[in-house]
Order: structure tokens, then sequence, then C-alpha cells
């Protein structure tokens, strides 16, 4: 999204891609200078990812004029949004809440813990072969003294 509101397709070249790992809520810097002629002509892609901004970037650009209004109050709610979500765990884990039994309490924080992983047991690594032990067999004939 640009600092107008609108959504448009960025192209990320391979320098750039190789590099940095871009996901959403990432802020970047594009050249636009070729979005007019693209969307013209049909394409989807209307600008190229120029630079990646990183958070000590974003967070001084967010204290100077320059940073869009647009982009403030998308940043505000994000943020809102995961300290509510932070808000909402401490107190499920907040041991003042508790009935006075903390020994069971304790225990069931335990089995919760461990089923709330939502993952299987881990099983052997079958590619790996275990260490082999030779064992050494003392036999009264000796085949090979023989010949």
């Amino acid at each position: 999204m640009d600092a107008q509101g609108s959504k448009l397709l960025a192209l990320i070249p391979a320098k750039i891609q190789k590099k940095y790992w871009i996901g959403r809520g990432t802020f970047v810097v594009v050249d636009d200078s070729g979005k007019e002629k693209a969307l013209e002509s049909g394409s989807k892609v209307g600008c190229i990812v120029s630079r990646v901004l990183f958070y000590e970037q974003v967070r001084e650009l967010k204290k100077s004029p320059d940073w869009p209004e647009a982009f403030k109050s998308s940043v505000d709610s994000s943020s809102e949004k995961v300290l509510a979500v932070n808000n909402s765990s401490k107190q499920k884990n907040d041991p003042d809440s508790n009935d006075g039994d903390n020994d069971n309490d304790d225990e069931k924080d335990e089995e919760e813990e461990e089923e709330e992983d939502g993952l299987p047991p881990l099983e052997p690594n079958t590619n790996r072969v275990g260490p082999v032990e030779l064992q050494h067999e003392k036999s009264g004939s000796n085949s090979d003294s023989d010949s």
C-alpha cells in the first residue's frame, strides 16, 4: 500500500530477495517511476522494491514529518492487536487468579503445556545408523589354522 492508500504489486529484485525476508507488515521503499506505463499495458506489477526498511529506520521515520498519515493508523492498530494478545495471555497465566490449590494447578499447567504443543512426539531418526558393537566370538576349533 502506498501513501495514498492504493494497493499495488511490487517486483522484488533478486539481489533483495536473496538477502532479506520480506513478510507482511514489512516496510519497503519502492520505485514507481514506470507505474503509469505498466498499468496502461495491463500489467499487475506497478513498482519495483528498491530498499527494505529495518526496525530502527522505521522508528526514525515515524518520528519525522515524512512518515505518511496512511501508515500511522495501520501501525498503531497492529501494535494495539499485539498488546491485546499479550494482555490476554498474561491474564490466563496470572498467579493471583488461583483458587488456593497451587499443587494441583501446577500439575494441570504442566499437562496443558505438553498438550498445547499440538505436535506429535518425536520419532527416532531412521536416516542415521546407530553405533554398531562388534562382538568377537571365541570358538574351540580354529578352521583357519587346520588348513
